[in-house]
């Protein structure tokens, strides 16, 4: 998996390559009871309270550590999303009004998809105060549990 953030740049790019198919990562995105087996970090419990993937159509969700405190986010999609592409906006309520755009793309050859997830901000010191507050961590928990999850996914479809 690469996490690409380079100085200067809005934008942090993440690529990562799964032995599955686009159509089950899709799922994987866009079904509240599979969002919760991969999304986040393993030592905290993720709540799907909204999500409708369609043009327009809202999510939320709200991560919960071990002392009940919650970190919600949401956002809207932007598109039909598709099993090639979704396009969303993200926010964290403990930043209102730090917007940013996900472009998350599903490419597939011979079974294997390639993954990669474009998050562009509006500013650069946006980008850094988010990777300074451990997004790396996160992003890398939830690729591995996707990652896990797809896996058990086609053997037990």
């Amino acid at each position: 998996m690469k996490v690409i953030a380079e100085p200067g740049e809005p934008q942090i790019v993440i690529v990562k390559t799964f032995n599955a198919s686009r159509q089950l990562l899709f799922r994987a995105y866009t079904e509240p009871d599979l969002i919760k087996r991969w999304l986040g970090p393993a030592d905290l419990d993720l709540v799907v309270n909204q999500l409708d993937p369609r043009h327009g159509g809202r999510w939320r969700w709200t991560h919960y550590d071990k002392a009940g405190k919650g970190y919600v986010f949401h956002g809207l999609y932007h598109g039909e999303p598709t099993p090639e592409r979704i396009v969303q906006t993200y926010e964290f309520d403990q930043a209102p009004g730090t917007v940013y755009l996900n472009l998350i793309t599903f490419d597939e050859a011979d079974g294997v998809t390639t993954l990669t997830q474009r998050t562009l901000f509006f500013a650069t010191e946006d980008r850094d105060l988010y990777v300074a507050g451990g997004m790396e961590r996160g992003i890398r928990a939830s690729m591995q549990q996707l990652e896990d999850l797809v896996t058990e996914l086609k053997e037990n479809p």
